[in-house]
């Protein structure tokens, strides 16, 4: 199937999703409701992404994160997104063999939003409804209009989705903080991942955000969690292109193994 292009104006952008599947796979940024939601279908890890203060981004990473000074006079805003943590060949554990999203009606609000992506301004999304190499997204004038004059039509799920986030930043924020102040090997990475912007992110355990969050139990978390995780390493264990990926399942398997008298796997 051929990707539609637009004939539309160029203030105006048309989308529609075909059903092809490709946006659901890697990586899929999570709210830490959604994360908790889905503790028994995702592996879970917590992204952290520096942003340097000269970023556009900068602003709405401070709304949604925090703010590290890591020298004198340079300061950067610092992500903190929980993930579904998948090698990006690896389907999305909801997407059926049809390339049909199996949780439809509970899916998380990331998913929702596509392709509109509320970590950024509303105003700065027009890049993101271009379909990427091998999508097979609609963007022909005959699909629905959803932008115009940098402006969402609708924005229901988008600022659903935003308005979680913010909800969440005070105690990812504190998270965030009292971890920097107590764990130097997470401050050393973030410091590291500062000098390399283009590159910059790196992983931090899931369960490393269990104590801050009080909604949520963390045996129960962790006995729906696991096996997930365990099951993540053993389809990891033989690619050498995954170790990255089968090592940090790993680990976080261990982490948890100990709230749910389970043996590491």
């Amino acid at each position: 199937m051929k990707v539609q292009r637009s004939t539309a104006p160029a203030s105006e952008q048309h989308f529609a999703c075909t059903g092809c599947g490709k946006c659901c796979h890697g990586w899929l940024p999570l709210t830490v409701a959604d994360a908790f939601a889905n503790a028994g279908r995702f592996p879970l890890a917590l992204v952290w992404t520096p942003v340097p203060e000269v970023s556009r981004a900068f602003d709405l990473t401070a709304q949604l994160g925090t703010v590290v000074q890591i020298a004198k006079r340079k300061r950067v805003a610092v992500l903190i997104a929980p993930t579904a943590y998948l090698p990006p060949s690896f389907p999305c554990p909801a997407l059926s063999p049809d390339n049909r999203c199996a949780i439809q009606a509970e899916k998380p609000l990331r998913c929702r939003t596509m392709p509109f992506y509320p970590y950024r301004r509303a105003s700065d999304q027009a890049d993101l409804l271009l379909p990427r190499k091998g999508w097979q997204c609609d963007i022909s004038a005959t699909a629905p209009l959803v932008y115009q004059q940098r402006k969402i039509v609708d924005r229901s799920d988008f600022d659903a989705e935003r308005a979680a986030l913010v909800a969440q930043a005070p105690m990812l924020r504190t998270y965030a903080d009292t971890t920097l102040k107590h764990y130097p090997t997470v401050l050393a990475q973030l410091l590291k991942a500062a000098q390399n912007p283009a590159a910059g992110r790196f992983i931090v355990g899931f369960a490393s955000l269990l104590r801050w969050h009080k909604a949520f139990d963390p045996v129960t978390f962790a006995q729906a969690q696991h096996p997930v995780l365990c099951a993540f390493a053993e389809r990891t264990a033989a690619d050498p292109t995954l170790a990255i990926y089968h090592r940090y399942y790993q680990e976080a398997a261990a982490e948890l193994a100990w709230f749910t008298n389970a043996d590491p796997p």
